[in-house]
């Protein structure tokens, strides 16, 4: 299948593929939409974070509902808020000219919007287990509709202790007359038991390795020492154009300590953790999608479910200790054509799993070098440039400012410097970090 229109879908939902700009379908969807918009059949599809598994289900989903019927004909687990908040506003925009709308549940949120929601009986709900859960049990969630439940990043839900919770909504579902789609980026035996004993002779479509790792991510890896890397991790920031990245850490506290140390350093950054308040995390995202800061540290937890546009780099200050794991973090960039890049700052003890993770993903992972002091000067000086060659009403205003406050004292200490002179002191005392020794004053060692 090469493009949308070859799969006689009805005309408003073609519209709303058209003006989200949908031409070629991804690998995930490719082979899976064939499937569902055909005979109803439970699924099973394996599809990493980021390969468009949402549409590959909302597509189809969106195609057996009927808007005339009130009542929930359709829901949808995720293992996150965020996820489900995401889900939810693909289902709109897909089900835009079908009338279609969507409706959010998840913990640590007011009930009343939700409990309206549910009272006007919108056809599709997209929620967490656990606050789905409270919504069957106090009778607000009435699943006698349902026609398809999906369980989206089921690997997730069960690796956040979701499992029990899982398998209480799918006991409450009406299984004679409900499809079951499955998608998981990985199979362990939990999962792997929800399928078995949930699944009725399921359809599959398993997107290899290769192809659940976007081809546009270059893969790179560091060796270094454990006490180097956040001095590593700041020259790679250095070096990139516009980055703009998740940093990963394995612990709560490296979060916080890491992410105070390059604050201290002058790099716009923030924090994201489990520890952190429902708002906190709210209010960190919301300044990092509006690029308020451009540094992400996170932890695997927090991370989960999270959808971020534009991600340039992704980096590993750890390999994970869940080895699937590192699919899910590097999916996060290279996104819908983009390029991007995943670095992994790798220590003499973790080198042996670079090799099970080019088996487990069937890619290469290429050694990168640290940049040199001299490069870094090279970059910040490239950067200055552009900077003071750029135009425009308000830089002339603030150079007009500028002249105005200076003295004779400015002319004076000048008059006998040429103007790389003038420049180059400049240079050296904006980028004094890079350009002296913080501890003696004089110029380093390249």
């Amino acid at each position: 299948m090469q493009t949308f229109t070859e799969l006689n879908l009805s005309e408003p939902l073609l519209r709303a593929l058209t003006e989200l700009g949908f031409e070629t379908p991804s690998p995930i969807q490719a082979q899976t939409l064939p499937i569902l918009l055909g005979e109803p059949t439970d699924f099973l599809g394996m599809a990493a974070t980021g390969t468009g598994k949402t549409a590959a289900y909302a597509i189809p989903l969106l195609e057996r509902i009927d808007p005339s019927v009130k009542g929930v004909q359709a829901l949808i687990l995720c293992p996150t808020r965020e996820l489900a908040q995401q889900v939810a506003g693909q289902i709109d925009l897909l089900g835009k000219f079908k009338g279609i709308r969507a409706l959010p549940v998840y913990g640590g949120a007011a009930y009343d919007e939700q409990i309206r929601g549910l009272r006007q009986g919108l056809p599709v709900v997209v929620g967490t287990p656990g606050r789905v859960i409270d919504h069957i049990q106090r009778g607000r969630l009435n699943l006698s509709n349902l026609r398809a439940l999906i369980l989206d990043e089921a690997d997730e839900m069960v690796s956040m202790g979701f499992k029990e919770d899982i398998e209480s909504v799918l006991t409450a579902a009406p299984m004679d007359k409900c499809n079951i789609w499955l998608f998981s980026a990985t199979m362990g035996p939990d999962v792997r038991k929800v399928a078995d004993t949930y699944l009725r002779t399921p359809k599959k479509v398993q997107v290899n390795r290769t192809e659940m790792l976007p081809d546009t991510v270059e893969q790179l890896y560091f060796p270094v020492q454990e006490n180097d890397k956040p001095e590593v991790l700041c020259k790679l920031i250095e070096m990139a154009d516009d980055f703009y990245g998740i940093v990963f850490c394995q612990t709560k506290a490296l979060v916080v300590d890491l992410t105070d140390y390059l604050v201290s350093r002058g790099y716009r950054a923030d924090c994201l953790h489990g520890d952190m308040s429902q708002e906190a995390r709210e209010r960190t995202m919301k300044a990092y999608r509006d690029r308020r800061f451009n540094v992400l540290v996170a932890t695997d937890v927090a991370c989960r479910g999270l959808d971020v546009k534009d991600i340039t780099h992704v980096v590993n200050f750890s390999i994970p200790r869940e080895l699937d794991n590192y699919v899910h973090r590097i999916g996060r960039t290279g996104r819908i054509g983009k390029q991007g890049i995943a670095y992994s700052l790798v220590t003499r003890s973790h080198a042996y799993l670079l090799g099970r993770l080019e088996r487990l993903t069937r890619t290469r992972i290429v050694e990168g070098r640290v940049p040199s002091r001299k490069e870094i000067a090279a970059r910040r000086v490239e950067r200055s440039l552009k900077a003071f060659s750029a135009d425009g009403g308000s830089r002339r205003m603030a150079w007009k400012r500028v002249s105005d406050l200076m003295g004779s004292g400015w002319s004076e200490a000048i008059a006998e410097l040429s103007k790389e002179e003038i420049v180059s002191r400049f240079l050296a005392a904006i980028h004094e970090d890079i350009f002296l020794d913080r501890n003696t004053g004089t110029a380093p060692a390249e």
